[in-house]
């Protein structure tokens, strides 16, 4: 099984060098065609123009090239690098993603039940310490600690459109659109 701790603290630094916030680094896809993702973002824009993308991902592969060739490398078997910008309707993975969409709509799965609640859909309503408030509407008021999330995304609302206009859709012509790309995701794939 990957490492993904391991993988998330050598790509980190390499999306640092370029400017980058990492967003999520995971492993996806069945054995017969994983795909480790790595999702980045500008923090002035939260998002990634195709040229970012491209520069991340030579980057990256660099990199796990170079622990290859050392006997060191981090994947063990062949796999597509896929480097994007999070999207419109993006994952919230670090504490301060539900800080900086205050007021907007997101899904957060538990991993336990809280309140009999496996899942919460509501505006995010802040963030205090490691402790995040939803507002469920007409179901009130709902805290969860950041722990206890197993997997959080924004929903797509009118209002988070409004917010996410795209920096540039210049040269996306030029790369395969995926059947999964429901969003407005930035996005770059290679083959190792």
């Amino acid at each position: 099984m990957t490492d993904l701790a391991l993988l998330h603290r050598l790509i980190e630094p390499e999306a640092n060098a370029l400017g980058f916030d990492l967003v999520r680094v995971r492993m996806q896809g069945g054995k017969g065609d994983p795909t480790l993702q790595v999702m980045a973002e500008r923090p002035d824009t939260r998002q990634l123009t195709i040229d970012d993308c491209t520069g991340l991902s030579h980057r990256i592969s660099d990199l796990l090239d170079a622990l290859e060739a050392e006997g060191r490398d981090p994947i063990d078997e062949a796999y597509r690098l896929e480097v994007s910008s999070p999207g419109i309707d993006r994952p919230l993975t670090r504490l301060k993603d539900f800080a900086d969409w205050q007021g907007h709509e997101a899904r957060i799965r538990l991993v336990e039940p809280v309140d009999g609640r496996k899942q919460l859909t509501g505006n995010l309503a802040g963030v205090e310490g490691e402790t995040i408030s939803v507002d469920l509407g007409q179901h009130g008021m709902a805290t969860v600690g950041f722990a206890d999330v197993g997997d959080a995304k924004l929903v797509m609302t009118d209002r988070l459109l409004a917010a996410t206009a795209p920096l540039s859709a210049e040269g996306a012509d030029e790369f395969e659109d995926l059947e999964d790309d429901a969003s407005d995701e930035t996005r770059v794939e290679e083959q190792h």
